[in-house]
């Protein structure tokens, strides 16, 4: 009986979705064709990393590897952590295999053929998002976001999808923190903008209970349905939803995966997942479904520590996931996603989807993201969502 295939995961601390790990294992395993409670496959090495800055995901990538001799690195890492990682992985000349949200449009001045990637491209549905509401509302809109979302580059990838539609204009306002009290949201001089000025429509990115706190003054404030209110994709999860399914909510939003999607892939991850883990599916069980489909390919590879088969196979192969084409190894172009865009009301203690047009994705090289590399630099290090 071969040895456990190894792998040491990266785990940043997360706030708001501090049961990550464990979903995006159980999906790794299903994608995989294994049972998670009884298999002995895969064996799962966690090595925390705090907020997931450089130095501590360094020092916890060189544990795994050099003590704890992982086969496999993987882990929740932002793109900014990467640069200090990958000369480990080189050394050690075995694969690692990243997760991030997509919080950033990929760069990659070093691409390492040892080291693969998988996104869940939040950036793509940001811009599509922007493109729509050009396109359906007109110039002139009018971002809101706290200085951790305003980090990252979702306003900079929505403001890029209006401008490919024809847009000129669009407002930002940042919210600024405070040490003392993390969660204040003094929305009064947004909401006096907006009466002196009103846009067409009102982009908000917040993320966990800041979410739930946005609906709830949005709703109170007057504007709501008055002015057409977009949201950040993780604000229209039906985790943040269903604190506010009682009220008369109406948002649009751009999504890449709806656990509703009736496509036979999807159907079985989330009645899968459900069954084994007894809560709704959600994003990280997706991305670790996901991972394990590719990697179900390569695991006899893997077993017998073929790591230039596993590796070349990780470069060159696409799955038919939840979401459709994935590929891993960003030199391949990464399967453009189809962002659905959608509309939202809450009533009677349900939640009402509506699917109103599809996105189109966009190569993470393509030249009218240039600026976005060249002009939003950030400090943030941190995973989306690692708060």
């Amino acid at each position: 009986m071969a040895p456990a295939l190894t792998v040491g995961f990266l785990s940043p601390y997360s706030g708001i979705y501090p049961y990550y790990a464990p979903h995006l294992f159980t999906g790794w395993l299903l994608g995989m064709g294994l049972d998670p409670a009884r298999q002995t496959t895969v064996q799962f090495v966690q090595e925390y990393t705090e907020m997931g800055g450089m130095k501590t995901t360094e020092a916890a990538a060189r544990k795994l590897l050099f003590f704890n001799r992982v086969d496999i690195l993987s882990g929740l890492i932002s793109y900014k952590a990467a640069p200090g990682i990958i000369p480990l992985v080189e050394k050690e000349r075995r694969p690692a295999f990243f997760f991030d949200l997509g919080e950033y449009v990929p760069h990659f001045p070093y691409l390492s053929p040892d080291v693969f990637y998988a996104s869940h491209q939040l950036w793509q549905s940001q811009y599509a998002l922007g493109r729509w509401a050009q396109a359906t509302f007109g110039n002139g809109g009018h971002m809101i976001m706290p200085v951790y979302e305003a980090g990252y580059h979702f306003s900079s990838t929505f403001r890029q999808g209006t401008i490919s539609a024809g847009g000129t204009a669009l407002k930002l306002t940042v919210l600024p923190f405070d040490e003392n009290d993390p969660y204040k949201m003094e929305l009064g001089a947004f909401f006096a903008s907006l009466a002196k000025d009103p846009p067409p429509y009102v982009y908000a990115v917040f993320c966990g209970s800041m979410g739930r706190l946005f609906f709830q003054q949005w709703m109170a404030s007057g504007f709501h349905k008055k002015i057409p209110l977009l949201v950040h994709e993780t604000m229209a999860y039906d985790d943040i939803l269903d604190d506010v399914r009682h009220t008369d909510l109406e948002v649009y939003t751009s999504s890449l995966w709806m656990r509703e999607d009736e496509n036979k892939v999807n159907r079985q991850f989330v009645r899968q997942f459900e069954q084994v883990a007894q809560q709704p599916a959600n994003i990280y069980a997706l991305m670790g479904y996901e991972a394990g489909l590719i990697w179900k390919e390569v695991l006899p590879h893997a077993q017998k520590k073929d790591w230039d088969t596993v590796k070349q196979q990780l470069r060159n192969g696409i799955i038919n996931g939840p979401c459709g084409e994935k590929n891993f190894y960003p030199v391949s172009g990464f399967a453009l996603s189809t962002p659905n865009i959608i509309k939202i009301t809450t009533r009677g203690h349900n939640i009402h989807k509506i699917i109103l047009d599809r996105g189109k994705g966009m190569r993470f090289d393509a030249k009218e993201l240039e600026e976005i590399h060249n002009d939003s630099v950030s400090g943030w290090q941190n995973p989306f969502l690692c708060i």
